[in-house]
């Protein structure tokens, strides 16, 4: 398994926009993702989940990934963070 954290930069936080790329870009993996705020927690895969987790500019998220592509779809996901959020 594979972790990584980001804190989020853009002033809006993780808003329909960005997450609605994030599950695209997660969707380009056959690992399982998982993105963490605080408590709560939500599949990479899921539009409105991700947007429940009401992740502001400054918040800082955890993502795990497991599966057979781990390593290459935590480098995709990391260079995603980096550019939108």
């Amino acid at each position: 398994m594979q972790q990584l954290e980001y804190t989020v930069t853009d002033p809006v936080g993780f808003h329909a926009r960005p997450a609605g790329l994030f599950v695209k870009e997660a969707a380009k993996y056959k690992s399982k993702i998982t993105v963490s705020c605080g408590e709560k927690s939500a599949a990479a895969s899921k539009l409105f989940a991700l947007m429940a987790l009401g992740v502001r500019c400054g918040a800082v998220i955890a993502c795990q990934i497991e599966g057979e592509d781990e390593a290459e779809a935590a480098e995709g996901i990391r260079q995603f963070l980096e550019q939108n959020l």
